[in-house]
């Protein structure tokens, strides 16, 4: 049986954490920021984690199920 290939687009924008959980970053920072408040780019910046029914997905697609 070949092996399994992980998702080109999914090892780019997702990492583990050392507990397994799985990190993202927020979208919406990348151009026209300049309607966007001070606070809000600021909170864009921070990663955050995946949501718990999303990980199944991402974990198919990185090959660690």
């Amino acid at each position: 049986m070949p092996k399994q290939k992980t998702k080109s687009s999914a090892k780019k924008r997702f990492k583990l954490t050392g507990s397994g959980k799985i990190k993202r970053k927020h979208a919406f920072k990348s151009h026209i920021l300049t309607k966007k408040s001070k606070k809000r780019k600021l909170k864009l910046t921070h990663s955050t984690l995946v949501h718990k029914a999303d990980e199944p997905n991402i974990k198919d697609q990185l090959c660690l199920r």
